[in-house]
């Protein structure tokens, strides 16, 4: 068996995933552990890594995603797009922690295509796994999705992260699935139901009304029996999805026969795929797990070889 060479940590808002790799990259054992925005990130840290502090000693650790952000232990400044992978590399904050090496990887800023700032976190480091595991990526242009709570539509040049967009739809889709009477005990979302389709197309054929104007249809479809109770959290995600989709596809001018390339849950690959359908755009889908450690890998590569 390899000996283990470092800790890579995929640390979002809402949870931490750790991995303890070999010199390679190869995982021998996993962690998980709370998000960033939980106080005292520092201490969470230890008292995960403790067991294999304890077989191995303490390894250097690079870590990635919100624990870098103003809500996590270290706040580390944005690079500017456009941005290639060695970049971020050298720009990653580093700095001991009891006696442990450490250094957390930078997030991305842009003016997007509405001509305001736009900010990631997290996923620049899915995107140059993604360009590591399939080198193809990395020449000529590329577009890429993760979607999410805040779904970033992003555009990759000769392996470089040169613009993105973000959406609330994930964030938005919740809001008012919880807190609001339009789709309140609504059933599940289902990428085949017609509900979802529905929602779909109502949003593409009524794009120039707005998506705030065609949100109340959803409640208004259940009182009046046009539709039953249990569709109307699909129909919402239709029309979210719909209009997080359609923008997208025309502030980045694709055309029929473009590929996108998700990298997210299955789940959400196929709501997104389905969305995306409507257009005549094709989907890849690439696992977001496998793609951050990717990231991670190579980013330890460069800072710690």
């Amino acid at each position: 068996m390899s000996e283990p060479a470092f800790i890579a940590g995929d640390w979002g808002t809402s949870r931490l995933r750790l991995y303890l790799c070999d010199v390679s990259g190869h995982v021998l054992a996993r962690a998980e552990g709370e998000g960033a925005a939980v106080p005292d990130c520092a201490g969470r840290f230890k008292a995960a890594v403790a067991p294999w502090d304890k077989s191995h000693g303490k390894l250097p650790a690079l870590l990635g995603g919100m624990v870098g952000s103003t809500v996590g232990w270290k706040e580390v400044p944005y690079l500017s797009c456009p941005a290639r992978p060695e970049a971020l590399a050298a720009a990653a904050l580093r700095f001991e922690q009891d006696g442990r090496a450490i250094a957390i990887i930078p997030g991305l800023k842009c003016v997007n295509r509405t001509g305001a700032p736009d900010v990631m976190r997290g996923e620049e480091v899915q995107i140059l796994g993604a360009l590591n595991l399939y080198p193809a990526l990395a020449n000529g242009r590329h577009i890429f999705c993760m979607p999410g709570t805040h779904a970033k539509w992003v555009a990759v040049e000769d392996g470089a992260v040169t613009e993105f967009q973000t959406a609330p739809s994930g964030e938005l889709f919740e809001l008012l699935r919880k807190h609001s009477v339009l789709a309140r005990d609504g059933g599940e979302v289902r990428a085949d139901s017609h509900a979802f389709a529905q929602g779909l197309d109502f949003f593409r054929r009524n794009a120039q009304a707005d998506l705030l104007h065609l949100l109340f249809s959803t409640r208004a479809r259940v009182v009046t029996g046009e539709m039953p109770k249990a569709d109307g959290a699909s129909y919402l995600s239709g029309l979210v999805l719909g209009a997080d989709v359609g923008t997208a596809v025309s502030l980045l001018g694709l055309i029929p026969e473009d590929t996108v390339h998700l990298i997210c849950t299955p789940a959400l690959a196929a709501l997104y795929g389905k969305a995306l359908a409507q257009y005549g755009v094709k989907t890849r889908v690439l696992d977001g797990d496998a793609c951050a450690l990717a990231g991670l890998v190579r980013i330890h590569a460069e800072i710690f070889s």
